[in-house]
């Protein structure tokens, strides 16, 4: 059974989707994360169920990233949907580091494609359903533009300024 929660967040309300597994820390493999309002969002479906307790470690673990205590999720995921490709482009997403970006052409590259299929790589980047905790917002244009992002390019820019901030705090 799906469950959900919403997490309010500095960059608006976030729902977040998971299944109860006693296989992933707290409790929960995340299923998604979406942004109230973003492209393509989705909502609440009626044989869903509310379970803001199963999240209590999800929700510490956002609290904590956007306090800039945390640069990365230490969560359990759901075995990915998408197919085989969009899994190689997600896999590679989340190789991308704190604070930094990438290119469009560069994540084709990684991921074994030739330049050509650069649109299909962005999107794979598109579609992926684990906004934030997946960092899709790390990918940009190839002259360092912000360039689509489901949940908006504010929040994109928000993102990406948020997490240079932290590179530049005394360790």
């Amino acid at each position: 059974m799906r469950i959900y929660t919403t997490i309010t967040g500095p960059l608006g309300e976030l729902l977040v989707t998971g299944e109860r597994t006693a296989a992933a820390r707290g409790g929960v493999a995340l299923v998604s994360v979406a942004f109230s309002g973003q492209a393509r969002a989705f909502g609440v479906r009626p044989e869903w169920r509310r379970d803001d307790d199963a999240f209590t470690e999800v929700r510490r673990q956002f609290r904590e990233y956007f306090a800039g205590e945390r640069t990365g999720f230490g969560l359990g995921l759901a075995a990915a949907g998408g197919t085989a490709f969009q899994q190689r482009v997600w896999t590679a997403l989340e190789a991308i580091p704190y604070g930094e970006t990438t290119a469009y052409g560069t994540l084709t590259g990684r991921v074994g494609e030739p330049r050509d299929r650069v649109r299909a790589v962005a999107a794979a980047v598109g579609a992926n359903p684990l906004l934030i905790v997946r960092p899709c917002h790390r990918v940009v244009g190839a002259d360092g533009a912000l360039t689509g992002y489901a949940g908006g390019i504010e929040r994109k820019r928000h993102l990406l300024d948020h997490e240079a901030a932290q590179q530049t705090l005394p360790v």
